[in-house]
Order: structure tokens, then C-alpha cells, then sequence
């Protein structure tokens, strides 16, 4: 089962960009935008790992850690397995506040600007940290290869430049070679919503993944048509 996150971020732009690409990454993603609501959410839903902005519009970040421990001066009760990690994102970067973050109980300290694929990547390093998951294996096929964790991808051996839509909507049809997806299974299990309806959206990113994927003999996405696609190994 795919990890659940919690976003806590009260700038809308950036938290429905967190919690798209996040979703991109692979995660299921709730995102709120106050300390409140945020203990509401840990409390009810368990999420496996929490993205917390330390600035928020009613207490900062540090005290919604500390009441999830338990140990704020207005209380607060932890959940029962204990709560769950955090990685602070925020833009202060003075070394104080690193420092208070992670005594706060913090795992890890992100400052905003930040990369994204870095931010994945510091999210799977606490989540391997604190759950004991391996990370996951590489897919083959043919001399296709995908890294999930590292977001690599080479053909006999040259890397292929994806974007994170690119890459996921790759992964899904590795993870499912020889079976036809539909438009519509393709649509939930990378875009995880409809665009009001319009699956029109995948066959152009086929056509975009086509271009970089197939772009040596042989052809591995094929259209069924009246069907959907699929990945094939190669014939031998």
C-alpha cells in the first residue's frame, strides 16, 4: 500500500504543489493548512509521515510537534503507536531554528526554495528510517530499466530525460508489463482524478513517453486499439 502523507502548508500554491507532485511520487496525500487542523488530522487518518511548515496561521510547526508528543504546555494526545515523523519545511534557514526543529522532535529540515525530487527523496530516506521498508526494486524490461527510488531511467544503458508525469505513467505500465490498461486506469493510477471526464490527457502523454521510450527497435508501448495500452516485453 501506497504511504500516507499529510501536508500541512497554509500557502495554497505551494501545498497543491506539494500534494500534486507527492502524488505523482507515488504517495496518498491529505493536505491542511492549519497547527489544528493538522492534529485533528494525525490523530483520525495515522498518516506515515507528515510534511509540517513551521509557520502556520495559528502555532508554528514546533508546537504541533510538541503537542503530538504530548508534551506541549496546552497538552494534546499522542496517538496510539506514537506519532508520526516529521519533516519541517520552511524558510527559515538560521541554524537556531534547525536546531529547534529537529529537538522538537523533527526528523529532517527542509528550507523552502527547495527541489522537489530532494524532498522525495528525504521523505523515503525517513520513511525507510522509520518503517523498516526496503526500498523498492528496480524494473526491467527488455533493456528498459526504472529506479522508483533514485526517478532513473535508461534505455540500453542511455538515460532518458522524463518528466515526473513521464516517469510515473512509465512505472505503472512496468509495473503491470503485458497487461492492457485502459485510458481510465491509466488516468486514476497517475493522475489519481478525471479532468472532468477527459481521458485525452494520457494519449498524449503516451505519445510524449513514445518519443523518448521507443526510441530504438524494439517498439514496447503499443496502443490495443478500442482498448487501451500496454508494455510488452520483447520477443526473443
Amino acid at each position: 500500500m501506497a504511504e500516507r502523507l499529510l501536508v500541512v502548508e497554509d500557502d495554497t500554491t505551494l501545498r497543491e504543489l506539494l500534494s500534486a507532485s507527492l502524488r505523482l511520487a507515488g504517495f496518498e496525500v491529505r493536505a491542511v493548512t492549519t497547527g489544528a487542523e493538522a492534529l485533528e488530522a494525525v490523530l483520525h487518518d495515522r498518516p506515515d509521515l507528515v510534511v509540517l511548515d513551521v509557520m502556520l496561521p495559528d502555532f508554528d510547526g514546533f508546537e504541533v510537534v510538541r503537542r503530538l508528543s504530548g508534551s506541549g504546555s496546552r497538552g494534546g494526545a499522542p496517538a496510539a503507536a506514537g506519532p508520526p515523523p516529521v519533516l519541517f519545511l520552511t524558510a527559515r534557514d538560521a541554524a537556531e531554528d534547525r536546531i529547534s526543529g529537529l529537538s522538537a522532535g523533527g526528523d529532517d529540515y527542509v528550507t523552502k526554495p527547495f527541489n522537489l525530487e530532494e524532498l522525495i527523496l528525504r521523505i523515503r530516506a525517513i520513511l525507510r528510517r522509520t518503517t523498516g521498508r526496503q526500498p523498492d526494486a528496480h524494473l526491467s524490461v527488455g533493456d528498459l530499466t526504472l529506479d522508483p527510488e533514485g526517478h532513473h531511467v535508461t534505455r540500453g544503458g542511455r538515460p532518458l530525460l522524463l518528466s515526473p508525469t513521464e516517469f510515473s505513467l512509465l512505472r505503472v505500465l512496468m509495473e503491470h508489463v503485458g497487461q492492457v490498461l485502459t485510458r481510465r486506469q491509466l488516468l486514476e493510477a497517475v493522475w489519481h482524478y478525471d479532468f472532468g471526464g477527459d481521458d485525452s490527457i494520457v494519449a498524449s502523454y503516451i505519445s510524449y513517453l513514445r518519443r523518448k521510450v521507443d526510441i530504438c527497435e524494439p517498439k514496447l508501448i503499443h496502443t490495443v486499439r478500442g482498448t487501451g495500452y500496454v508494455l510488452r516485453r520483447p520477443s526473443r
